[in-house]
């Protein structure tokens, strides 16, 4: 014998179309029951008069923003044709050998025919797209947004800014032939092992790489093959990986190696 509790709930498990959670709410792929069903639908919210900002910083928003950066991206560097990225630090001064070094690496690049690429800021990198543009070559630089940033340096032909350092490595990686390292910081270190990771393993054909000024750089790669090999973090680095030099016309040489004259 059914008791009128029994009625009662069947009736509500009818009433909401027999689901015992109540009635159902799709909102795109996501379909939401009970306390779960949003006040207001999605039209109701976008016309839905508000001071506030707060959706900007919102994730979906977010990945809008991240992909409207790729895009353009994608499509200022598609025409570059082959180009070689100069990474090194910003606080590398006018006068010294380190940014005449790369002032000439970047004119040679240039007399190549090829495009040069780097961080867009001050130091090495202003070096470098100054000797590109003042050769009359494709001089391009990728900022970032950060706090105390004084933009792109004036040598700068064809500049992008980006908010996001990941979309800025992958434009690096994805339009360049061959990468020189000059003397750096923290920030040159992150572009160096970003692709000597991805070549490691493979998620990007061989690209040569040329580290300007041995004596910087003898000490990291002497605890990378000794202190990190022998405690098995890595295998055996690649010896064709990576050439250090002190000549700028093997840098350039090793950096445009893998591009066809």
């Amino acid at each position: 014998m059914t008791n009128d509790h029994d009625i009662h709930g069947i009736h509500d498990v009818h009433a909401t179309g027999g689901n015992p959670l109540g009635a159902t709410y799709q909102r795109g792929p996501a379909i939401m029951r009970g306390p779960m069903i949003p006040a207001d639908s999605s039209t109701a919210s976008l016309l839905k008069h508000d001071d506030g900002a707060v959706w900007r910083d919102l994730d979906p928003w977010r990945v809008l923003r991240i992909q409207s950066e790729f895009v353009e991206g994608f499509d200022e560097l598609a025409g570059l044709g082959p180009a070689v990225s100069v990474f090194g630090s910003a606080r590398t001064q006018p006068d010294s050998d380190d940014y005449r070094a790369a002032e000439r690496m970047g004119r040679m690049i240039a007399e190549r025919g090829v495009a040069v690429i780097t961080g867009g800021g001050p130091g090495i990198m202003e070096a470098a797209n100054k000797g590109a543009a003042m050769a009359g070559g494709k001089s391009v630089g990728l900022g970032i947004e950060l706090p105390h940033e004084q933009g792109l340096n004036d040598y700068v032909n064809l500049g992008l800014s980006f908010r996001y350092f990941f979309v800025r490595k992958t434009m690096f990686t994805k339009y360049s032939s061959g990468v020189i390292v000059c003397p750096g910081g923290f920030g040159t270190f992150d572009e160096m092992f970003e692709v000597l990771t991805l070549v490691q393993t493979h998620k990007i054909t061989s690209m040569p790489v040329a580290l300007y000024d041995t004596v910087y750089w003898r000490g990291l790669f002497d605890w990378l093959n000794g202190t990190v090999k022998d405690r098995g973090m890595i295998s055996d680095i690649d010896p064709n990986l990576v050439v250090m030099t002190d000549d700028v016309d093997e840098a350039v040489a090793v950096a445009t190696s893998s591009i066809s004259a």
